[in-house]
């Protein structure tokens, strides 16, 4: 180890991150489920793959500049507290010394810069702190893992030979760097490289290797977005919403229930359709995510919503649930009323509203009881439900 690399960095220290989002992914887009958008603009689990990486690192780093110049960009890191991006280039070693170059014009340059890969949504907390603190002795740190699988070499489909997987290791990132010693490598070093640690490797820098993750999987191809869901499912935390609702029978409305017509002398009472079951299970849904009630979302003072079909409301709950990252478990929907009938129509209330859930109607149940003609129910003045609904929520979800 040279003697600079022995040197520890003063504190305090400026940390700055790039993520690298110019690139297109061709493995990724060869894959036979691939289809659309580049692969760090995939949405997994409600958000983007590569706003869930700027979020892994935010909490550690000073500033963060995003490379690239897709237009997705700026929409998938809308509203986060974080540099405007810059163009990348056609290799990423390219792409990383745009990125070094900018970072070099700001008032204050960082002591320290983190090269993540926007493909990397999943990194853990501490495998991005082992990074940091590696580099207060080192010049250079990569996360790893260690090979443990037996290797082979092959020709044309045939095994030619077993790699020896003692020493090796399966690099991750973000990697680390002393700043001042990346950008001058990359000013110096305009040849393609596979990652930065290899710049510091020819320049005679040790580069130290510090715990990686299995789980800070890098999306190469369809599917590992699968595998990417696996992880972050691991993290969810359960919620329990409850949504009660009560509307009055009315001459000449039709009676919607659950989303579907049914036959009825009267209908109910409402600003929208009047559907109980569905608004209700909106105020559940909405409970347990914690966003209020299907008021706050869609006012009765609204003429927007006058006469509107309640599965219009039913639909938006189910875009939140998504959007929070999150996972409606299960649905449990109660109509209190002594007519009509619920029982012939259960089957196909369940599947409208799994429908409009886009949830397998195994998750849904509808069921009906009376009052025993007690109450406004018994006696025939309108209908009350009654939902509770389970969803799995992200544990570190963005606020």
């Amino acid at each position: 180890m040279t003697e600079k690399a022995r040197q520890p960095i003063p504190a305090p220290m400026r940390i700055a991150a790039l993520l690298l989002a110019a690139g297109r992914g061709r493995r990724f887009d060869a894959s036979p489920s691939a289809s659309g958008s580049s692969k760090q603009f995939r949405m997994l689990r409600g958000k983007p793959v590569i706003r869930r990486a700027a979020l892994a690192l935010m909490p550690h780093v000073d500033v963060l500049l995003p490379v690239g110049d897709d237009p997705l960009l700026a929409e998938s890191l809308a509203g986060l507290d974080i540099l405007p991006a810059v163009a990348g280039g056609a290799e990423r070693h390219d792409s990383v010394r745009a990125g070094l170059e900018a970072l070099a014009l700001l008032p204050e340059p960082p002591d320290l810069v983190l090269v993540h890969d926007g493909a990397r949504p999943c990194v853990p907390a501490q495998v991005v702190q082992n990074v940091i603190d590696a580099l207060k002795q080192h010049e250079g740190v990569i996360p790893a893992v260690a090979v443990i699988d037996t290797i082979k070499s092959a020709r044309d489909g045939v095994i030619t030979g077993t790699v020896p997987r003692d020493g090796l290791w399966r690099a991750q990132t973000p990697q680390g760097f002393r700043f001042q010693t990346l950008l001058e490598l990359h000013r110096t070093h305009r040849d393609a490289r596979t990652d930065d640690a290899a710049l510091l490797e020819q320049a005679g820098h040790p580069v130290a290797i510090v715990a990686g993750s299995e789980d800070n999987i890098k999306l190469t191809v369809a599917e590992d977005l699968m595998r990417l869901e696996g992880v972050i499912d691991r993290n969810l935390l359960p919620r329990v919403g409850l949504g009660y609702d009560v509307h009055a029978f009315e001459e000449g409305r039709k009676l919607i229930l659950c989303g579907i017509e049914i036959p009825h002398t009267k209908g109910l009472a409402g600003h929208s359709d009047a559907d109980v079951g569905i608004h209700t299970l909106c105020d559940a849904i909405y409970g347990a995510l914690a966003e209020g009630d299907i008021g706050r979302h869609f006012p009765p003072t609204d003429n927007e919503w006058k006469d509107m079909d309640s599965a219009r409301f039913l639909v938006h709950a189910g875009e939140r649930i998504r959007a929070r990252g999150a996972m409606l478990v299960n649905a449990d929907i109660t109509l209190i009323c002594e007519r009509p009938k619920i029982g012939p129509h259960a089957e196909t209330m369940r599947q409208r509203l799994a429908d409009l859930l886009q949830v397998k109607v195994s998750r849904i149940s509808v069921k009906a009881t009376t009052s025993e003609r007690l109450g406004f129910t018994g006696r025939e003045e309108g209908i009350a439900a009654t939902a509770t609904v389970s969803i799995m929520v992200p544990e570190d979800e963005e606020a």
